[in-house]
């Protein structure tokens, strides 16, 4: 059961929006296809999306680009999974990568009926996985207000 999990390739000509970088849609598809994974592989078994927050476009990724999509386990509910999701890119000639885009997607695990069913613990085992879960315990409070506050507008 692994709890991090990277994929890296290079962005495609396919890829390209009316700017010439990689579409926001695209990097947005890589980041689910990359937390699905870690997630059922942290699960076990299959897993469902429920919530993407708080994604954030640092700077654009070029067409060409090696890119590297880095997702970890951060927390888990009773039957969640929070993943932090990093993406890097870099020119082929470049050795560092550069992050352009950060988010944290919570994946609930599903049976066979897609009913949710309990996931082991994630206990973190150092510093930064312990900032990195209070950092996930801060965005379910935010996610709890702001699913209040619109409550309060599609009630009708």
């Amino acid at each position: 059961m692994q709890d991090h999990i990277t994929f890296q390739f290079i962005s495609e000509p396919s890829d390209v929006n009316f700017g010439g970088k990689v579409h926001g849609g695209e990097v947005m598809k890589w980041i689910d296809q990359t937390a699905y994974a870690c997630a059922t592989s942290y699960a076990q078994n299959y897993c469902v999306t429920v919530y993407v927050g708080g994604i954030r476009f640092y700077r654009p990724i070029n067409i060409g680009a090696i890119v590297k999509v880095e997702a970890q386990v951060i927390y888990t509910g009773t039957t969640s999974i929070h993943i932090a999701v990093n993406v890097f890119s870099r020119k082929l000639k470049e050795k560092v990568f550069k992050k352009t885009t950060h988010c944290v997607i919570v994946f609930v695990s599903t049976d066979e009926e897609g009913k949710p069913i309990p996931v082991r613990k994630f206990t973190p085992s150092n510093q930064l996985q312990i900032e990195m879960e209070q950092y996930a315990l801060k965005l379910v409070d935010l996610r709890k207000s702001i699913e209040n506050e619109m409550g309060r507008f599609l009630k009708g």
